[in-house]
């Protein structure tokens, strides 16, 4: 589990093929005192395990199924990834519940400045979109960021300086592909609704989708 954010930058060294699919080599900005072979790293927001470790160098397995979910099926040599190790459960939430699990990618459409900030909008399928409010959480290349707007096919979010600075974001222009999570609270939250309405023999009414239904369920 992760929190969206990010540690510090990488830089892809090399890239091996592995049957159907890859071994990523990363270089780290930082220190990886304390991490461990076996460990989770997010790379870009997927949740991979280090294989191998040399100083502040890794390697991580990508498997089949994150290359053709995520944007490591078109990933270079000298390429900068965001990195963050998974959180202790001693340690502060500072963003919000990442798993690493990428549901799909999405497409950065445009950039505009607007006070201290940058806003950054993404084209997403509907697939994705569905799990996003405003003032909601995503993570793009698993930094946490609040969603301002969203659209059927679209959304956005502000970047401010610090963050553009620290992480990738900063370097993304329009047609570059990024990896999305959305926030996994909404995908439980239709499981749960589409089981019941499977088990009582009729779909949820979204009008009673209100406080007092998300009481009585637990939600809140």
């Amino acid at each position: 589990m992760f929190t969206g954010i990010i540690e510090g930058l990488g830089t892809v060294a090399q890239i091996r093929p592995v049957g159907g699919g890859s071994r990523l080599t990363v270089s780290a900005d930082f220190s990886l005192e304390g991490t461990g072979i076996g460990d989770s790293i997010a790379v870009n927001g997927a949740c991979l395990t280090a294989v191998s470790l040399q100083g502040s160098r890794f390697s991580v397995d990508v498997s089949p199924e994150t290359l053709s979910k995520t944007t490591f099926k078109s990933v270079k040599i000298g390429e900068r990834v965001n990195l963050e190790r998974a959180l202790r459960l001693s340690g502060r939430l500072d963003g919000h519940l990442v798993s690493g699990h990428i549901d799909g990618l999405g497409t950065i459409s445009g950039k505009k400045e607007q006070g201290n900030a940058v806003v950054v909008t993404c084209t997403v399928p509907e697939a994705l979109s569905r799990y996003m409010i405003p003032k909601g959480s995503v993570a793009i290349d698993g930094i946490s960021l609040t969603i301002n707007s969203c659209e059927k096919d679209s959304f956005s979010v502000s970047i401010i300086p610090h963050t553009a600075k620290l992480t990738t974001i900063g370097l993304k222009g329009a047609g570059d592909a990024v990896n999305i999570e959305t926030d996994m609270l909404g995908k439980y939250v239709e499981k749960f609704l589409s089981r019941q309405g499977s088990e009582s023999g009729k779909k949820q009414d979204p009008k009673s989708l209100d406080m007092q239904f998300l009481v009585k369920t637990g939600f809140l």
